[in-house]
């Protein structure tokens, strides 16, 4: 039986769990073409310090170095929260295919929730969307990290 949708984010909860460990927020990613899977990244946003370092960004850039190409058609990308505008730009570019994504985020998410960049009919390329797959898993994680870093006092790392 090929692996489905639910083992992937699986996969990508098991790399947010990882961030989780670092003390980065706990986004998971991974990138599938047909001969399985090209990519897998997390957050690490605090180890690089680099804004652009999350999850999404990480694994379309390890995809384009192993297959040698910007252009990523016919791949399905499987994170544990929404694409922020950045990361869902990049979808755009890079010529995703298909998108599945765990957790909705009602205050930065472009695919959906705030912006529906994925599938702008303006754009040149638009994305399959699929959102909300092991929500509840993705979530839980996110409000663990934001539950213990409001515990600790002082400013979060990098400020």
């Amino acid at each position: 039986m090929p692996p489905t949708d639910e083992y992937y984010m699986r996969l990508a909860l098991l790399l947010a769990e990882r961030a989780l460990q670092k003390g980065e927020v706990p986004v998971g990613a991974l990138l599938v073409g047909p001969a399985g899977i090209l990519a897998r990244a997390y957050n690490r946003r605090e180890a690089l310090h680099d804004a652009t370092a999350h999850a999404e960004i990480l694994a379309l850039r390890r995809a384009g170095r192993k297959l040698k190409s910007w252009r990523l058609p016919g791949t399905t990308l499987y994170v544990t929260l929404e694409p922020c505008p950045m990361c869902a730009g990049a979808l755009v570019h890079a010529r995703i295919s298909r998108l599945v994504f765990g957790a909705y985020d009602p205050k930065g998410g472009a695919a959906g929730s705030l912006y529906e960049i994925p599938t702008d009919r303006r754009l040149n390329h638009r994305l399959n969307v699929q959102g909300g797959l092991l929500a509840e898993e993705s979530a839980a994680l996110l409000q663990k990290f934001f539950k213990e870093r409001r515990r600790r006092p002082g400013p979060p790392p990098g400020c």
